[in-house]
């Protein structure tokens, strides 16, 4: 299962993890992809959107 949320397409993003003596190593920041059903087109489904998207939605009252 991919880390990417299926309504905005955003996925994890990467750069550096700094230490205190300000050493670079690689890290990700992973989406935070919450499990909503939905109804699309009439059926219920589970999708995985992030928390972003699904604030939205919820403001917008699509869900």
């Amino acid at each position: 299962m991919s880390k990417v949320c299926a309504i905005t397409g955003k996925g994890p993003l990467s750069g550096n993890k700094r230490s205190h003596s300000m050493r670079a190593t690689r890290r990700n920041w992973n989406v935070n992809l919450q499990k909503v059903k939905v109804v699309v087109d009439g059926k219920p489904q589970t999708i995985r959107i992030s928390a972003r998207a699904l604030k939205t939605l919820k403001k917008k009252n699509a869900i």
